[in-house]
């Protein structure tokens, strides 16, 4: 089955790389250190007496706001870490936030045998971890070939993947059949790994790293601060669109129409998922005659009824301005969802549409919970933003309904931690 997947991989890249070139193109950043995508990473200095070294894959932002404990605890413990990512942002993130945590930063390679074994060979790492849905069968089998063990943490499965491996059983067995442990984030991916096969002894679910990453609040001064650089009105409740989805904005923004008809004091915050979006979501926002600004043209002139934040990296920040969260890519015909972790994090009160497949099993928990309430459509949507904003007292239940499911499903950074350390000692013993 691997030797299909070798010879199928490079006729199926040809026919998606101008699609990837063009979203790479429309992204920007992606030109520094690009050769590293065929393997030439740079070769590392020996390894220290007694250390050991250690691939990290994280695939972008989120992934990498997410691994920062790890790699604090990873330095403490005395184990050499090389970081890699795939998506230009994470990239960047990687390099202000890790340059002193790690030995590299680079990017992960393209999954093709003689690129992976390349990068193997110049990397040579003692274990591997690969982070959430990162699991590429060349990688998997360099690894096998050379001994060294691959953890999956946070790991997942989407509706989408899971339907496609059951299909198709030899794909599944490529994709996890060389993992050495993995961790899951959640009960329910638990047993869709178990149902593809992969041996109970293999998992150990330790739930979501992300609900252990610590969030700096901002100071009252810093978040005045932030309401003017964005163009936000004194006294303007917020309405935020957190990692919004084609469709989604159109909903909010009839949202804050309805809101402001009925005499409520609310301004919009959109932060769509894919900042290259911008043009086609400054079409939506013209078209109702709103006020706007966009984040990445500076500090707002004059207060404004709509931000659009198309930047990288503040979604945290702007999330602590919010005082109701829309979740997106949940409502149709979106159904994978977006995580909802940061704004409960923050005991932000939430709202998301019936779409949250990539996190079915967190949202209900959420919605059980009475810590977040699930829209049908857009006219929903509506109604519950103008509920909430009239509402101060049920938007303080849902934050603290919210703040106390965090608090009850915290500890996955140092179960995480628990099993990376027993391999590690595996490899000293």
């Amino acid at each position: 089955m691997l030797w299909l997947y070798r010879i199928l991989f490079v006729p199926v890249l040809l026919v998606l790389a101008p699609a990837y070139l063009g979203r790479m193109r429309r992204r920007g950043g992606y030109r520094e250190n690009f050769a590293q995508r065929f393997g030439a990473h740079p070769r590392l200095p020996p390894k220290l007496p007694g250390a050991r070294r250690v691939w990290l894959q994280a695939v972008s932002v989120g992934e990498m706001l997410a691994i920062g404990p790890l790699l604090e605890a990873l330095r403490r413990d005395g184990a050499e870490t090389y970081l890699t990512t795939t998506t230009s942002t994470g990239y960047r993130l990687a390099r202000e936030r890790y340059a002193k945590l790690t030995v590299g930063i680079g990017y992960f390679p393209l999954d093709w045998w003689p690129f992976a074994a390349r990068a193997w060979r110049r990397i040579v790492p003692d274990l591997m971890i690969l982070t959430e849905g990162e699991r590429w069968p060349e990688h998997l089998r360099q690894a096998a070939c050379r001994g060294v063990p691959v953890v999956c943490i946070n790991a997942r499965l989407s509706d989408r993947s899971f339907a496609r491996m059951k299909l198709f059983r030899p794909a599944a067995r490529l994709m996890v059949g060389g993992i050495t442990r993995l961790l899951p984030g959640s009960a329910q991916d638990e047993a869709r790994f178990r149902e593809l096969g992969v041996p109970a002894e293999k998992i150990t679910t330790t739930g979501n790293i992300k609900l252990d990453v610590p969030i700096v609040a901002l100071a009252a001064a810093e978040r005045a601060q932030l309401r003017r650089e964005l163009g936000l009105p004194d006294g303007s409740l917020v309405v935020l669109g957190s990692s919004t989805w084609p469709g989604e904005e159109e909903a909010l923004l009839g949202a804050l129409q309805r809101a402001r008809a009925a005499g409520l004091p609310c301004s919009l915050l959109i932060v769509p998922r894919h900042a290259e979006r911008r043009a086609e979501v400054e079409r939506a926002v013209a078209a109702t005659g709103l006020r706007f600004h966009f984040r990445s043209q500076g500090a707002a002139p004059s207060e404004v009824d709509v931000v659009v934040a198309d930047t990288t990296g503040e979604l945290r920040r702007l999330t602590q301005l919010a005082d109701v969260v829309f979740v997106g890519k949940s409502l149709a015909p979106h159904a994978e969802g977006q995580t909802p972790v940061e704004a409960a994090s923050l005991e932000k009160p939430i709202l998301f549409g019936p779409g949250m497949g990539n996190f079915r099993e967190l949202s209900r928990d959420l919605l059980a919970r009475g810590a977040a309430r699930e829209v049908a459509d857009a006219a929903a949507l509506a109604s519950a933003v103008d509920e909430l904003l009239r509402d101060p007292a049920r938007r303080a239940e849902l934050a603290t309904a919210a703040s106390r499911w965090r608090r009850e499903n915290g500890g996955a950074v140092e179960r995480t931690l628990a099993v990376i350390r027993a391999e590690l000692a595996r490899l000293r013993g």
